[in-house]
């Protein structure tokens, strides 16, 4: 019995792994650390960024996995929320930076100019979709 949760253990880890390097993978491909360091100006410090994303990963990761609680009350948890928000809206942008999804659209919209009002309309109803989806108590809690 204690052989095979040890089995069990060894290839929960495994896959746990391989699903991470595939996610970190998937950044690096498209290239968002390397878009956030040139915007900001701190190519220098790309090691860093890199160490944070895996970090970042592994520790949420064990988080969940062990329900960890971490202390802040409601204060860190909105600067936690706001850098989620953060991330997948700095990942979804440069995704859709690097599938040239905004010129397709622009065409097929025959848009010529103000793509700032479509980038900040997307932005303003994400935001406000998922502050009503939360204000609601739709969180499944």
């Amino acid at each position: 019995m204690l052989g095979n949760k040890i089995l069990l253990g060894i290839v929960g880890f495994a896959a746990g792994g391989i699903i991470s390097a595939g996610v970190f993978a998937f950044i690096s491909a498209i290239g968002l650390v390397q878009r956030l360091a040139g915007k900001t100006g701190t190519a220098h410090r790309m090691r860093w960024y890199e160490d944070c994303f895996v970090l970042g990963g592994t520790l949420g990761n064990l988080a969940f996995l062990y329900d960890i609680p971490v202390p802040g009350g409601q204060i860190l948890l909105g600067v936690v929320g706001a850098a989620y928000g953060v991330f997948v809206g700095c990942l979804i942008m440069s995704l859709a930076e690097t599938l040239n999804a905004f010129p397709v659209l622009c065409r097929r919209l025959k848009l010529s100019e103000g793509m700032h009002f479509l980038v900040f309309s997307l932005a303003l109803g994400k935001c406000l979709g998922s502050f009503f989806y939360f204000i609601q108590g739709m969180t499944g809690s």
